[in-house]
């Protein structure tokens, strides 16, 4: 059985998260998103909130599991036999990054490996900041973000 993990902060996840999540449950039997609260960002959403927004987006793909939590990622994998983290590329910059994190991973945890998946380019100019720089200006991110995170966002900032 092949397992993968898709981590990230997802603070809020996307549209174009939700388009990874939705293509890699395809190639991997079980998938899971790994939500991690982000030490060197203030965060918009907690990591519950976060947690069961992308719980109910991704509730009609059976082989997607969704989860927090903390330390290192590899740590988590090889406790939970994962064999491959899923990363997301919306540009050259993106891969600059995810190359470094990569192999330092497997420079460390030679089993675990990573794969890449190409952002639709309609959705490559859809990120985390984006929405919340759009919501906090007041403007419409319906079309940004699954509907279970607008409605998230929505209720955790009126109270």
């Amino acid at each position: 059985m092949s397992s993968a993990i898709f981590p990230g902060s997802f603070d809020p996840v996307t549209n174009g998260h939700f388009d990874i999540i939705e293509r890699a449950a395809k190639i991997f039997d079980r998938l899971v998103v790994g939500v991690f609260n982000n030490i060197r960002k203030q965060s918009f959403l907690p990591v519950q909130v976060r947690v069961k927004a992308i719980k109910e987006a991704v509730a009609d793909i059976e082989n997607v599991e969704v989860v927090s939590f903390d330390g290192l990622l590899a740590d988590y994998m090889i406790d939970n036999d994962i064999q491959v983290i899923v990363r997301g590329l919306r540009s050259v910059t993106d891969f600059e990054y995810e190359q470094g994190q990569a192999q330092i991973i497997k420079s460390i945890h030679h089993d675990l490996d990573t794969f890449f998946m190409l952002t639709k380019p309609e959705l490559s100019y859809i990120s985390s900041s984006v929405v919340r720089e759009v919501h906090n200006f007041g403007g419409d991110i319906s079309t940004l973000v699954p509907e279970s995170v607008l409605i998230a966002i929505e209720h955790f900032n009126n109270k």
